[in-house]
């Protein structure tokens, strides 16, 4: 099933329902970035919350940064997801693996760490990014990003993220946020039936592992308060901005001095992009026109 974002309302527009497949994208970001499992889990998690929380802005530009800083021996997780549905991300430490949690799944929690803090940026596309941070509930992801929602959007919002990799690796990843608008959040009945279903669900990847589509996912959760799946289905990926010509954008910022220094001792230079671990080299002809160039604009 390819990666892709739906939408969707219920209670007469009350309910404002999104859900991702991600199952492609974070195999990608697991191969690019060789993560561990748990390692995996986290950044997958992370990657579809970015996604879900992007959906919601308005300008085709506008992008959310998603920053996860735990005491756990992942050390932070970084993703930048846009409206467009595009993502990257990375984690500080990729190789940290972990013993299963007490329900013997990826202990992701224990990766993260539960004494941390989330922080989240809105870049609307225009003016100052909004930011907000939030301290950490679990380290778990979904109940983290679910916390942020509640308490610097002040929207009820149920949110649930998985990933399931195994030795093949990436099989099933995505999420769904369920979140009840002011026009509905006075309905307790309504909140509690919301609160019911979604604590009744054992996951969201063995959904799509049993062959739910998103719609079905839908379906079964809001099927009987006026569901209104819109027509559009947004294809989602993994992809980052950077690029040879940037690479050396950013180099010639290090001033002559240090391009000399870099073609005397090692014959040139070599940048590798956190975000997607592509590595870009830069031979001694390339550098000496760096320095032609500082020199004329001196």
């Amino acid at each position: 099933m390819a990666d892709q974002l739906i939408r969707a309302t219920a209670a007469n527009g009350g309910i404002r329902v999104v859900g991702v497949i991600t199952t492609r994208l974070t195999e990608e970001a697991r191969q690019r970035h060789q993560l561990s499992y748990v390692a995996t889990a986290a950044l997958g998690r992370t990657m579809a919350s970015g996604l879900l929380l992007a959906s919601s802005m308005k300008r085709p530009e506008s992008r959310v940064n998603i920053r996860v800083k735990g005491n756990g021996p992942l050390g932070g997780i970084l993703v930048d997801a846009g409206l467009d549905g595009t993502v990257r991300g990375y984690v500080d430490n990729p190789d940290v693996e972990l013993p299963p949690n007490a329900k013997g799944k990826l202990d992701v929690g224990g990766a993260v760490g539960s004494d941390g803090y989330l922080y989240v940026v809105r870049d609307v596309g225009y003016g100052y990014p909004y930011s907000s941070t939030v301290q950490l509930v679990s380290g778990e992801i979904g109940d983290d990003v679910a916390s942020y929602l509640v308490s610097s959007e002040q929207t009820p919002s149920a949110l649930m993220v998985g990933v399931f990799v195994g030795a093949e690796g990436v099989t099933a990843a995505g999420g769904v946020l369920v979140q009840v608008l002011p026009r509905a959040a006075r309905d307790e009945a309504l909140v509690e039936t919301l609160e019911s279903r979604m604590a009744a669900l054992t996951g969201f990847t063995p959904l799509l592992q049993a062959g739910k589509s998103l719609q079905q996912i839908f379906a079964d959760l809001l099927g009987d308060m006026g569901l209104q799946i819109m027509p559009d289905t947004q294809m989602l990926r993994f992809h980052c901005g950077c690029s040879f010509d940037r690479m050396l954008g950013a180099l010639k910022i290090l001033g002559q001095d240090e391009l000399r220094d870099m073609i005397e001792k090692d014959n040139g230079a070599e940048a590798t992009c956190h975000f997607c671990n592509e590595v870009y080299r830069a031979n001694s002809d390339q550098l000496e026109q760096l320095i032609l160039e500082l020199q004329a604009e001196a």
